[in-house]
């Protein structure tokens, strides 16, 4: 059907019917994706403003040491699946 057409051969085409049959949308479709833009835009400016305020009073603040803690023997020997009462310190 379209062998002897090339890529960009078809991408005309498709301009071409587009302009043919949506040329009186087009300019709502131009505004919607103007609105669009700047409201994207926005948002990830305010993203990034927000970014930058949770940074700034996360890195004033002390760090945190994690450790990992084992599983308390009683709590094992509580749910059964401890071996001996002689586990308990």
């Amino acid at each position: 059907m379209f062998a002897g057409l090339q890529g960009w051969q078809l991408v005309i085409i498709i301009a071409l019917v587009l302009l043919l049959f949506a040329a009186p949308k087009l300019p709502a479709m131009a505004r919607n994706l103007g609105q669009s833009m700047r409201i994207f835009k926005s948002e990830v400016k305010q993203m990034k403003d927000e970014d930058k305020t949770q940074r700034g009073g996360a890195a004033d603040a002390d760090p945190v040491e994690g450790r990992i803690v084992d599983e308390d023997v009683r709590d094992r020997d509580a749910r059964g699946t401890g071996s001996h009462r002689s586990d308990l310190p």
